[in-house]
C-alpha cells in the first residue's frame, strides 16, 4: 500500500486540520497515512489510531532546543528510510519546513509537497520577527529539497513561493474542498434547529473559526454591538474554540450583551448550525482562502467578509460582500442588514463548478499519489 507522511495536524480543530481529515477519510482505502506532530497531542487522535495511522510527537521544539530538534527529526527520517513514498508538508509558513524537507531528501522520499495554506505570518512580537526572517530564508531555498509546490488559493501562493515556481509545472493550486452534500441547504434542518436553540423570530449573526488574533473575534464584537441597537432580538452564534475565547467572553460581558451570545465550542455538527444563521460574517485580518467561507456558501447563506481575504474564496454569485475592514463597526452592521432578506437556495452546483466539491478534488490528490508511487518503483 502506498504511504504518505502527513504533517499540519495540531491539537486543534482548525481550518487545516479539518481540509487534512477531509481528504485522508477519501483517500485512506488506498493509502497508508501516518503523521508527525508538533503539538503535545493531535486533534482526532483516536480516530486516525484506528485506521492504522501512526503518529510521531516531535517534543522538541526547532527554536527553543534546535540541536534536540534536529536530533529528533534526523533520527526519525533515519530510522523510516524507505517506508513513505510521498510526504506532504501542510503549513502556514516556511519556517519549519526546510529541515524536514532536507532530510526526505537526503532519505529517498522522491515526492515532496509544500501545501501552503496562508497569506501572513501568525506569530506576534518577537516571534513574528524571527519567524519572518525564517520564512523569507527558506523562501529563496525550498526548491532545492521540495519537488511540489501547493497552494490553496494563489494568494497563499504569493505568500510562500518566488515567481520561478510559481510560473513551474510544479505549483498547483489545490482546493481546501468540503462534502458539498453535507452543507446544501435545507429548509427542514434550518426550523429544526431554530426551534431547538430558540432561534425563532431572531436574526442570526454567525462566525466559524478558532479564537485567535487572525479571526478579528474583537471587530466581530463590536459589529454585532452596534447591529444589536437595531435588532435587539439579535443573536450571535460563535462556533469554534481556542486560546482567545476567554478574553472575548470577558468583552462580551462588559457591553452587556452575554445574553445575546452564544459560544458553542468546537462542533461536529457544523453544516446543521449553518442552516440556522441569517448572515455569516467573517471579517478575518487575513486567510489563506477561508474554507468556512466555502462552507456558508454551500449552505447558501449571505456572507460578509473583509477585503483582506483572497477573492477566490467567492465561488457562488451576488452571496459574498468583500467589505473594507477600515469601516466602522456600524457600518458594517449596516451591510448586514442590507443582507439579512437575500433569498435562501441550493448551491451545491456552483460549488461543484468552482472545484471545491471533495470528491472532485480527493481524486485529483489519489491520481498524483498514485503516479507518486509508480514512479519511486520504476
Amino acid at each position: 500500500m502506498k504511504r504518505i507522511l502527513i504533517i499540519g495536524q495540531t491539537d486543534n480543530p482548525g481550518g487545516v486540520e479539518t481540509v487534512i481529515k477531509r481528504y485522508y477519510e477519501f483517500l485512506q482505502q488506498d493509502f497508508r497515512m501516518d503523521f508527525m506532530v508538533f503539538t503535545n497531542t493531535c486533534y482526532d487522535e483516536a480516530y486516525f489510531k484506528a485506521h492504522q495511522s501512526r503518529i510521531v510527537f516531535i517534543k522538541s521544539a526547532q527554536f527553543r532546543h534546535p540541536l534536540a530538534y534536529k536530533k529528533e527529526i534526523h533520527t526519525f527520517f533515519e530510522v523510516n528510510k524507505g517506508i513513505y513514498d510521498v510526504i506532504w508538508f501542510n503549513c502556514c509558513d516556511l519556517a519549519n519546513s526546510g529541515y524536514i524537507m532536507k532530510q526526505a531528501k537526503i532519505t529517498g522520499i522522491r515526492k515532496r509537497i509544500i501545501h501552503a495554506h496562508n497569506t501572513q505570518l501568525m506569530q506576534t512580537g518577537k516571534r513574528r520577527y524571527f519567524y519572518s526572517l525564517m520564512h523569507h530564508y527558506w523562501k529563496n531555498h525550498i526548491s532545492r529539497y521540495a519537488t511540489d509546490f501547493w497552494a490553496c488559493s494563489e494568494s497563499a501562493g504569493d505568500f510562500f513561493y518566488k515567481a520561478p515556481i510559481l510560473k513551474g509545472k510544479a505549483f498547483k493550486i489545490i482546493h481546501n474542498a468540503i462534502e458539498t452534500e453535507k452543507y446544501a441547504y435545507d429548509s427542514v434542518t434550518r426550523k429544526q434547529i431554530r426551534e431547538t436553540y430558540n432561534l425563532e423570530n431572531r436574526y442570526v449573526i454567525g462566525h466559524v473559526g478558532r479564537f485567535q488574533f487572525q479571526k478579528n473575534h474583537e471587530f466581530l464584537i463590536d459589529i454585532f454591538y452596534e447591529f444589536l441597537k437595531h435588532h435587539p432580538e439579535s443573536i450571535l452564534l460563535l462556533v469554534g474554540d481556542g486560546s482567545g475565547r476567554a478574553a472575548i467572553r470577558r468583552k462580551i460581558n462588559r457591553l452587556g450583551i452575554s445574553s445575546h451570545v452564544c459560544f458553542t465550542g468546537s462542533r461536529g455538527d457544523v453544516p446543521d448550525l449553518l442552516q440556522a444563521m441569517d448572515v455569516f460574517v467573517f471579517p478575518s485580518h487575513y486567510e489563506g482562502l477561508g474554507i468556512s467561507i466555502v462552507e456558508a456558501q454551500a449552505a447558501g447563506l449571505p456572507c460578509l467578509i473583509s477585503d483582506t481575504i483572497p477573492a477566490e474564496c467567492i465561488v457562488t454569485k451576488h452571496l459574498v460582500v468583500r467589505y473594507d475592514l477600515k469601516k466602522t463597526p456600524d457600518a458594517w452592521a449596516e451591510k448586514i442588514t442590507s443582507l439579512l432578506h437575500l433569498p435562501r437556495k441550493d448551491r451545491t452546483d456552483e460549488i461543484r463548478q468552482a472545484g471545491y466539491d471533495l470528491t472532485q478534488a480527493a481524486e485529483k490528490l489519489e491520481t498524483f499519489y498514485a503516479e507518486a508511487k509508480r514512479r519511486n518503483r520504476s
